[in-house]
């Protein structure tokens, strides 16, 4: 009997996607450290990617990195009503260090607006020093009940943009133009469409006069709320003293934003395009865009096709991808196919000594049509400018996976105009993509999630949901000024 190393997602949607993160060797639970996680070297490879490219998006607006103390005092937590409310279940409280009880506890942060709301307060004294556009890198940490790989952890890796401002204008404008780098990413990195829209007062962030989001459509029909960007106003600046003197010479308090996205990425990608194969990695995210396989039988030819497969591998190189040969012995070509396909890599480029006589290789992208004997397709393409010819294909299979997400994102989403229609797209595990009217209230908000398990994911932007419009509350049948999204959500 074969083992079934991957549960197919018919099956078993929740252990499929355990399952292609540890045959992808991705991460795994920390198990000694309760709710954390380990994230390895490939997994890792695929959240630098993410990193740099986000890096660089957020120092082409201006922005720089700093990084602030991980440990923060309960009274800074305290100083904001909203934000000590909304986080006290989560945090984590250090009260010794160094063999004795601190005088005052510290909490790892669960976000930083306050310690950095402190030392903005020093920074800042004049319009002259504004705006202030900090970005950090690091580690926080949530004490999460019920925790899943990537998505929802104790620890997890984010980073978390702070910035200050002299109007609420500007700030306004801030907070926008993150979310708008935020859907660039998704969708010129992960391949990955998503839905920009403004969270209700019920979900939106503690301490937060406005909060606006991203929210991406995973296979299984659920939201995923991929990253948010926060329009402070003037609390943290009123709750940590952060003034500053205006062009008439009047004393005021800053505008502040803060923006994050996390690891919880790396799942967003994995529940958008991986398959019942495994991990399905874009080609601008992958940290492995090619694997070589030589191919030979007799040990004559070994030579022959090793330098072939070397030459190819630096040619490649020379044209900015990041290559592997696998020429590991002892191990059929087979099993190596399926070792990484499992990882997500999205081209397979094999050569054995009839491919060097014809002076062309055989190459198989990650996801591929079948044959007429309903086997995978495999192209031949020529030595000669392989590097053009591989970049092209790694061009359509980035663009492949991307239409195919917002294709399934159209295809999944509806508006619904009665209560059981609303509750038919919600039976039992269903969930997608449902517009429908609300009467703007937090009772129904919740009255409709405690009946059906959805949630409004957001009041959507009209660019990216439909244009505002009147009609009624499809629970109650109050008046409702525009439709809104709703979804299951992890």
């Amino acid at each position: 009997m074969v083992e079934q190393l991957i549960t197919p997602r018919s099956e078993n949607y929740a252990q499929w996607y355990q399952d292609v993160i540890h045959r992808a060797e991705l991460a795994e639970a920390a198990g000694v450290v309760k709710g954390c996680m380990v994230i390895r070297p490939h997994g890792f490879a695929i959240w630098e990617k993410m990193q740099a490219d986000l890096d660089a998006r957020f120092k082409a607006t201006g922005h720089k990195n700093a990084c602030f103390p991980l440990l923060i005092p309960m009274s800074f937590i305290e100083k904001e009503a909203e934000h000590v409310e909304g986080f006290a279940p989560e945090l984590a409280v250090v009260t010794h260090a160094g063999g004795k009880q601190l005088e005052e506890p510290y909490v790892i942060r669960p976000t930083s607006e306050t310690i950095i709301g402190h030392f903005f307060s020093k920074w800042i004294d004049s319009y002259r020093d504004l705006p202030l556009l900090i970005n950090q890198w690091g580690n926080v940490m949530r004490w999460e009940l019920r925790t899943r790989l990537f998505l929802r952890t104790g620890e997890f890796l984010w980073q978390e943009g702070h910035t200050a401002h002299a109007t609420h204008e500007e700030a306004q404008e801030e907070v926008r133009r993150m979310l708008d780098v935020y859907r660039d990413t998704c969708h010129e990195l992960l391949a990955m469409p998503i839905v920009r829209g403004v969270k209700t007062a019920h979900e939106r962030f503690a301490g937060a006069t406005e909060t606006v989001c991203i929210e991406a459509l995973m296979q299984d029909g659920k939201a995923l709320q991929a990253g948010t960007s926060h329009d402070l106003g003037q609390n943290f600046g009123k709750a940590f003293d952060v003034m500053f003197q205006n062009q008439e010479g009047e004393r005021d308090y800053v505008w502040q934003t803060s923006w994050g996205v996390s690891t919880r990425l790396v799942g967003a990608l994995i529940m958008t395009h991986s398959d019942d194969d495994g991990l399905v990695l874009p080609p601008r995210l992958a940290p492995i865009h090619v694997v070589i396989v030589p191919i030979f039988r007799k040990e004559h030819e070994k030579s022959q096709v090793m330098e072939a497969a070397q030459r190819i591998a630096a040619e490649l190189r020379d044209d900015g991808l990041t290559i592997e040969i696998d020429d590991r012995e002892g191990m059929k070509p087979g099993a190596k196919y399926y070792e990484w396909e499992r990882k997500g890599v999205p081209l397979r480029v094999e050569i054995g000594p009839r491919d060097i006589e014809s002076g062309s290789v055989m190459i198989k992208r990650r996801i591929a049509g079948l044959d007429e004997r309903g086997k995978p397709m495999k192209e031949k393409l020529p030595m000669e400018g392989l590097g053009v010819s591989i970049g092209r294909v790694l061009d359509e299979f980035q663009d492949f996976l991307f239409d195919r997400a917002k294709k399934r994102l159209e295809e999944n989403t509806i508006t619904a105009n009665s209560w059981d229609e609303f509750t038919s797209a919600f039976e039992g595990n269903k969930s997608q993509f449902v517009y429908a009217h609300w009467d703007g209230s937090t009772e129904t908000e919740i009255a409709i999630k405690e009946a059906t398990k959805a949630s409004i994911r957001c009041l959507p932007f009209p660019e990216d949901g439909p244009a505002p419009e009147p009609g009624k509350c499809i629970k109650t049948g109050k008046p409702s000024e525009r439709l809104v999204l709703f979804a299951k959500n992890y």
